[in-house]
């Protein structure tokens, strides 16, 4: 027994002989190595996802998390992520997040234009997408969700969240 979790036996403290894990998903930290990452997941098209941590690979109940690759000259669909709330983080490259913005009366495109080491936060719902202006270079990012899984609706156009254009 260990004291401070007591509920474990000694047993389940070690890998089994084939080097995995006898701990149930939850009663043990992921490692997820990088050429791991799972490209079975929600698509936009320009961009490919890769799965980190999720409910598949580790048993998260509550987070997403993995990476997003934006080709050179590339711009992805016009998306948006239902009910989960987003945080990025650049990576690679100096990529674009473009969304309509509704405050002056008349709906504007706003870009925000990144650099590595910046950090965008997209709340649930709010239509956007990601572009690459380099003409040479993969813009990467790594992307957190609120949600358990990646959730990602793909739409015809951009339009300002609460109007009647959906």
């Amino acid at each position: 027994m260990d004291a401070f979790h007591p509920d474990l036996s000694g047993d389940d403290h070690g890998p089994d002989p084939a080097g995995e894990s006898t701990l149930p998903l939850r009663a043990r930290l992921h490692h997820i190595r990088a050429d791991a990452l799972d490209g079975d997941t929600a698509q936009t098209g320009g961009m490919r996802r890769f799965a980190a941590i999720s409910g598949a690979s580790v048993g998260s109940e509550r987070i997403w998390m993995g990476q997003t690759h934006v080709a050179a000259g590339t711009a992805s669909s016009n998306h948006h992520h239902g009910e989960s709330e987003t945080a990025i983080h650049v990576v690679k490259g100096h990529p674009e997040f473009v969304f309509l913005d509704n405050s002056g009366g008349t709906p504007e495109e706003i870009r925000i234009r990144t650099s590595p080491g910046d950090y965008i936060f997209v709340p649930p719902y709010v239509p956007h997408r990601e572009e690459n202006p380099s003409p040479d270079d993969e813009a990467v990012v790594v992307i957190a969700r609120s949600t358990q899984e990646a959730i990602v609706v793909n739409l015809p156009e951009l339009y300002v969240l609460g109007s009647d254009t959906p």
